[in-house]
């Protein structure tokens, strides 16, 4: 994986377009609008009018900024997601470089955990329909995950991967907690899952 890039947004040396004053209030007043909207209904019951209306401002204006509400939600994501992009590339381990597969891929997993017990209404808006493997996130997440994979010596590591990052899904994540299941168990539970698979084909290698 190369860690010169920022695979959640491109290379960090390319320049940032200065933004417009009223531009940027309007994006603010958008995503704050947006923020309140997924955290107190189902996001994916939110509309870009709902948005619109909420930030106070022109369908045109948001939709030239945000061709839809799963970019809203991404945008508003995007800090949570580069924070642990940079763990896992340059952080301390297990979560970052220097430990066993198995015990990054159990950290991986408590961290995931962590975002969505925090943030789980942004990644539902972020995620709606088939939404989720087109994020940057899940191409991130997904190179993170096959790297260990290959590491570890599992074979056929790309046919794995999308099962590895299937528990993490915004929805599974509610209905577990809905049943009564604590972020603590879940978090446990993948991290079971990962030092048995991992650990256990690093033995046999």
């Amino acid at each position: 994986m190369n860690s010169d890039i920022d695979l959640l947004g491109g290379h960090p040396e390319a320049a940032v377009p200065t933004e417009r004053a009223d531009a940027a209030r309007n994006r603010a007043k958008v995503l704050a609008a947006a923020a309140e909207l997924f955290a107190s209904r189902d996001p994916r019951t939110v509309t870009m009018d709902d948005i619109a209306k909420a930030a106070g401002v022109g369908r045109g204006t948001l939709y030239r900024r945000y061709p839809d509400k799963n970019s809203i939600a991404v945008a508003l994501l995007d800090e949570h997601e580069r924070a642990l992009q940079e763990q896992l590339l340059r952080g301390e381990p297990p979560l970052g470089p220097g430990a066993p597969p198995a015990e990054r891929l159990a950290a991986f997993y408590a961290a995931m955990i962590e975002l969505l017990d925090g943030h789980v209404d942004l990644v539902l808006g972020a995620e709606t329909g088939g939404a989720r493997f087109a994020t940057g996130a899940y191409g991130f997440w997904f190179l993170h995950v096959r790297s260990l994979l290959v590491v570890a010596g599992i074979g056929e590591p790309d046919a794995m991967v999308d099962s590895l990052l299937a528990p993490l899904a915004a929805e599974v994540y509610q209905h577990q907690r809905a049943r009564g299941l604590t972020s603590a168990q879940i978090a446990a539970a993948l991290a079971e899952l990962a030092r048995s698979l991992l650990a256990e084909n690093a033995t046999n290698r």
